[in-house]
């Protein structure tokens, strides 16, 4: 089983690929689109669309474009927006996110939790300066270090220690890139935990409902490995923050 699809099966139930709540993405999106009744948002790393749906949904006055590698999430996000019945106001593209280009620039950019694609925060911000309005937003979300990583929060991620650094500083090298933050938000424990959880049981859940599906045994050891390198390893380390960012 290939990692998209198990992080579509993981998402069933928590589509934010992220530590946020529902009711904290709905904050956020009302500050990021605030003063606007019509916008045009991008977001890099789409996957279904959650983030962009979530803000056409209440905004009739707004348009947005989805940039994924994941054909099938695309697809599904496709599906939902019709269901939406705000199919016409998103455009959906099968390509990597670091080859995006727009001919016009956008009012609202949202990377959160996909800087990986670029390389990490400091190179999204710089993808994100060239696709947004001098007056745009951006709205990136990323990990950083709560407290100083044990080995064991380092092996269950796979992460070195200058991979992250603290708030203070990850905050201070968004500043210095030219970036102010406008607005802000730190995941609290319980949207870590119920994330975590989210993510490891909707995977283990499809597992018991298919036990005979070639891919289950793949499936459930991607499970149990993550819940393992979550309680054993990062739980309490690794904080996550999503920046409202306006250019200088």
């Amino acid at each position: 089983m290939d990692r998209q699809q198990i992080s579509r099966l993981a998402h069933a139930h928590h589509p934010i690929a992220a530590p946020l709540a529902d009711e904290s993405v709905a904050r956020l999106l009302d500050r990021a689109t605030a003063g606007r009744e019509e916008g045009r948002a991008l977001d890099l790393g789409c996957g279904e669309g959650a983030w962009l749906l979530r803000a056409l949904a209440a905004r009739p006055g707004w348009q947005a474009v989805g940039v994924d590698l994941d054909a099938r999430a695309l697809t599904l996000a496709r599906e939902t927006a019709t269901a939406l019945g705000v199919e016409r106001r998103i455009g959906l593209h099968h390509q990597d996110a670091t080859e995006f280009t727009a001919k016009e620039p956008f009012d609202l950019v949202l990377c959160v939790g996909s800087t990986h694609a670029f390389g990490g925060l400091l190179p999204t911000l710089a993808a994100a300066r060239e696709l947004l309005s001098p007056s745009g937003r951006l709205l990136v979300g990323d990990a950083f270090w709560q407290r100083e990583p044990s080995q064991a929060a380092l092996d269950g991620l796979g992460a070195a220690r200058e991979d992250y650094a603290d708030l203070a500083t990850t905050t201070d090298r968004v500043m210095a890139e030219g970036w102010t933050p406008v607005s802000g938000y730190v995941s609290t424990e319980h949207e870590w935990d119920d994330y975590e959880f989210a993510w490891t049981g909707t995977l283990a859940e499809w597992v018991l409902d298919h036990p005979d599906h070639p891919d289950a045994a793949a499936a459930r050891e991607a499970a149990d490995r993550h819940r393992t390198e979550w309680l054993h390893g990062y739980r309490g380390t690794l904080g996550f923050v999503t920046y409202l960012l306006r250019r200088d």
